[in-house]
């Protein structure tokens, strides 16, 4: 069995590479471990319409499930912040749709899938990917290939076959749990985000409406004492709503991953680490970087050309395109671990009522003035 492209994994990074790679022509081959696309979900579902101009899809009632307006956002005490349009605006999605939906796209494009299919080793040649051996239904199969693109998530299997690192630490991993409950009284267009080191350590607590009453409840956290499930139970104790599902997995919010390629090989996605490390939100950026892998993958074909060598100018583009802004979500990520509950406090009712963009300097010297303690935190944020 012999394709253009394998790719490893059936979710928002491997069916978007698969559809982009399917669309300029290849003989692409979408590989999925579970018996269905799109299960079980493995996130709270958020994404901005960057997403949909990604894709080149218009966003569809099949699985959109409502449209943001803004956030809310509430510090240790609190203390509450309203933020309207902008960067908060965007979609709550259907993933368990959504996933399919944009697979079957790809199907449409040209692209085989098989589901229920594990990969369980690399065909290399002379030090080169050229393909997989995986297992399907008790049989084993080799499928070459001249591109193997490794979207199979967290710690990327595929990806540390091929040599590189993508191995998380308990302190580069956040820890989430999230419940969809029914019975949620809160505005079904605006998010609402909760920050405390009690409630929350290292992470915060979301809830995002999906309207008609239901939301994803959800709690993303950093800590060796107790797990995500359990500060999600402590913070759902007291709501008058019933769950109907439990999610629980992680987020990797350090940043990329040091190398995205090898010969032969591309990585993207969660595999990639391509999550924005402050909110831990990866839709919009795994779909921008998964496309140009798709897209990559295109022209090293074309050139007769899968080295490293020449791959290597796949992280080159995402990162040129992308990866300022992983780097400043990183910084505000290790900016927010520093500050205690009461320092959150003290800048959630400084911020609450000054316009970011244009915030004054007389303020800014009054509140450091104030609280000395925020002036090298101010000038890393303003």
């Amino acid at each position: 069995m012999k394709y253009d492209v394998v790719v490893v994994g059936a979710r928002i990074g491997g069916s978007t590479a698969s559809l982009f790679a399917s669309k300029r022509g290849l003989d692409v081959l979408m590989i999925e471990k579970n018996q269905e696309i799109g299960t079980p979900v493995q996130c709270a579902e958020a994404t901005s319409s960057s997403t949909f101009q990604t894709l080149e899809i218009e966003p569809s009632p099949k699985y959109v499930c409502s449209e943001i307006k803004g956030a809310d956002v509430y510090a240790p005490d609190g203390t509450h912040g309203h933020l309207e349009g902008g960067y908060a605006e965007g979609f709550i999605l259907e993933r368990k749709i959504f996933d399919k939906q944009l697979a079957i796209e790809s199907a449409k494009a040209g692209t085989d899938i098989m589901v229920k299919t594990r990969v369980k080793d690399l065909i290399r040649r002379d030090g080169k990917v050229c393909g997989v051996v995986a297992t399907h239904m008790g049989h084993t199969l080799e499928i070459e290939a001249d591109v193997v693109i490794a979207a199979d998530g967290i710690e990327s299997q595929v990806a540390r076959k091929a040599g590189l690192k993508t191995q998380q630490t308990p302190g580069t991993l956040c820890s989430c749990a999230q419940y969809e409950m029914v019975g949620v009284d809160y505005d079904p267009h605006y998010l609402q985000f909760y920050f405390g080191r009690e409630i929350a350590p290292g992470g915060y607590v979301w809830v995002f409406p999906k309207g008609e009453g239901v939301a994803n409840v959800g709690v993303g956290v950093r800590s060796d004492t107790e797990t995500a499930y359990s500060f999600l139970r402590k913070f759902t104790a007291n709501m008058d709503a019933t769950p109907v599902e439990l999610n629980i997995g992680g987020v990797p919010v350090q940043g990329p991953v040091d190398k995205t390629y090898t010969d032969g090989l591309m990585v993207v996605g969660d595999a990639a680490g391509q999550v924005e490390p402050f909110t831990g939100g990866g839709i919009h950026v795994t779909a921008h970087c998964a496309r140009i892998a798709g897209e990559f993958a295109v022209e090293a074909i074309e050139k007769d050309d899968t080295s490293r060598g020449f791959l290597k100018n796949y992280q080159k583009l995402w990162k040129k395109e992308v990866g300022k802004d992983l780097k400043e979500s990183l910084k505000y990520r290790k900016i927010m671990d520093q500050l205690s509950d009461e320092e959150m406090n003290i800048l959630a009712k400084f911020l609450k009522d000054q316009d970011l963009e244009s915030i004054s300097k007389m303020s800014m010297l009054g509140f450091v003035r104030e609280y000395p303690q925020f002036l090298k935190l101010l000038k890393e944020i303003l």
